[in-house]
């Protein structure tokens, strides 16, 4: 929050608002409740006022030129100086005393006589358009168009179906040249590949030649396009946008921990679409983590309980498991997938049977600087907050597999996690009883003696911690198979068989108690988390030595988009 000393007044349709100096005028009508409608501007990228849409009349106060004195009219005001011609606002920053008119007649024709140039071109396909419910051209052309269309000359006919990349499908007659998509690749991206081509109502968004759209980051551009022109190729003709529930949740692809909002319908996702946070991931996501909701129906998705590989109830499985944990000599293996309400719970089952020992499986991959970083998980910080673990893990059970080895592990309940994929062979999986709780099918799956299926992130809720320390939670956006478990439900189910006592299992009672145990949550309550998240205090961990470096707020690309 800005710092009251460094707030201005400007004056949007004579209603005052303090914001701070330089805020963008669109951004300053925003906050004093007034929409100005805009096509080009974004407000993290640079201004580059192509559309005109945004034309408002603007006013200083009037001072005398040669002593600097307030210029007062008969009534004792300071007399306001309205510019000659229209403004765009996206190009005008506030300074003090600014005035802008946003609702006169002149105003008015100008938006108007805008919208009818970007019309002239413009398809009559919004019926199959994807972009259809959720467009800027449709509605502002509702608010500040003619209704009818002068225009009588054949439309200029544009390229169709054009593939910009593997992810992205260009409908160039729909594109109404706003270089949102152009400045992002190059700003933001860093992958300059975009631009326009000829000129006047030839002009054509295109692909330099030899290069494709296909950075991890191209379905931004998709998101950004304020009209139909960009399309995803894995969502368009899908379905309505209109149909779609949209619910929060969380990227679990890595630790940044991009917000975003996930579209289902009739209990089927269909896309997964950034959410603007400014403290993680600003408005953008990668693509690489708009298919993570495709593990839902996964040919490898577990569907049902089985013991040694013959399918059994639930119930069943859930016994035996407490039956081998009974046994003692008892490993657990947690997952940074896993949510923070699971890692308590699993820790508790942990202190229940006694457990030998308790391990984590990091995941690593090349970090870009942006939204992907080092650590593939999305919760190692969670793990570290509810002390299921004390340092971060590593990408081996090479401990575990030595003590199993010499027999001082006979069984390893593992949630989440492949226990070949992390180093154990099929001869030390063949010494121990395997207990697996998880979502997808793999190697330990096919050589467990218990096999429980449980929900992915989609079908759920919790929280998790991402790399900045910041406590994020999900919400359930589909119902999960009839036979699947809430990973919270089974781990305190066991626990409860274990103890013979009553492990409450819903985030809300467990967070009762984390906010009571743990001092980095204290005063915390699950359903009192913002939607933008709660930063914890981290500096318990400062010490320790994280694969990720980068900053995540692209204030590098931020400054270069404004000295553009």
């Amino acid at each position: 929050m800005a710092d009251q000393n460094d707030l201005i007044t400007v004056f949007v349709d004579d209603k005052e608002v303090a914001v701070p100096k330089g805020t963008n005028m669109i951004e300053a009508a925003f906050q004093a409740g007034v929409e100005i409608p805009h096509y080009c501007y974004h407000p993290k990228l640079s201004v580059v006022g192509n559309c005109r849409m945004c034309l408002v009349e603007l006013g200083m106060p009037m001072r005398d030129r040669a002593t600097g004195e307030p210029v007062l009219d008969e009534g004792g005001q300071q007399k306001i100086g309205w510019m000659p011609r229209p403004a765009i606002a996206c190009a005008t920053n506030a300074a003090p005393g600014l005035r802008i008119r946003t609702n006169t007649q002149v105003v008015k024709d100008c938006r108007n006589g805008v919208m009818e140039f970007l019309l002239i071109n413009h398809p009559l396909d919004c019926p199959i358009c994807d972009q259809a419910g959720e467009c800027g051209l449709q509605e502002f052309a509702i608010d500040h168009g003619r209704g009818y269309s002068r225009f009588v000359e054949n439309k200029v006919v544009k390229p169709k179906r054009t593939v910009l990349g593997p992810r992205v499908t260009l409908d160039d007659e729909r594109c109404i040249l706003c270089s949102r998509c152009i400045r992002f690749s190059k700003e933001i991206a860093n992958d300059d590949v975009l631009g326009f081509v000829d000129r006047g109502s030839y002009s054509t968004l295109t692909c330099h030649p030899g290069k494709k759209l296909e950075n991890n980051y191209s379905l931004n551009t998709v998101d950004i396009c304020p009209v139909g022109a960009l399309t995803s190729t894995d969502f368009r003709f899908k379905m309505r946008v209109w149909f779609l529930k949209e619910t929060r949740s969380v990227c679990t692809e890595s630790s940044v921990g991009a917000n975003t909002l996930v579209g289902s319908r009739e209990g089927k996702i269909y896309r997964i679409t950034p959410r603007r946070n400014d403290a993680v991931n600003d408005t953008w996501m990668t693509d690489s983590g708009r298919v993570l909701y495709k593990q839902v129906d996964s040919d490898d998705r577990l569907h049902g309980a089985s013991i040694k590989g013959e399918p059994v109830e639930t119930e069943t499985a859930l016994n035996r498991a407490v039956e081998i944990l009974r046994g003692g000599q008892a490993a657990i293996v947690g997952s940074g997938q896993a949510s923070v309400e699971e890692q308590a719970l699993l820790k508790k089952l942990a202190e229940a049977v006694k457990a030998v020992s308790v391990n984590l499986v990091a995941h690593l991959g090349e970090e870009d600087g942006l939204l992907l970083s080092a650590d593939r998980t999305p919760n190692i910080r969670g793990a570290l907050v509810t002390g299921l673990i004390e340092s971060l893990p590593a990408e081996k059970l090479d401990g575990l597999a030595e003590a199993i080895d010499a027999g001082k592990v006979t069984t390893v309940l593992t949630h989440r996690e492949d226990l070949r994929a992390a180093g154990l062979t099929d001869a030390q999986l063949g010494k121990i009883s395997v207990i697996y709780l998880g979502t997808l099918a793999n190697d330990t799956t096919r050589k467990a003696t218990v096999v429980i299926p449980t929900l992915t992130v989609f079908e759920k809720a919790g929280s998790f911690v991402n790399q900045q320390f910041r406590l994020q939670t999900f919400e359930p956006a589909v119902p999960g198979p009839s036979a699947a478990l809430n990973d919270a439900a089974a781990l305190a189910k066991i626990t409860s068989l274990l103890t013979d006592g009553d492990i409450p299992s819903q985030p809300t009672a467990v967070w009762k108690e984390l906010a009571g145990t743990v001092p980095v949550l204290e005063g915390i309550a699950f359903n009192k988390i913002p939607a933008d998240g709660l930063a914890l205090d981290g500096s318990a961990w400062a010490g320790l030595s994280f694969p990720e470096k980068k900053s995540l707020h692209f204030e590098a690309a931020q400054e270069a988009a404004t000295t553009a």
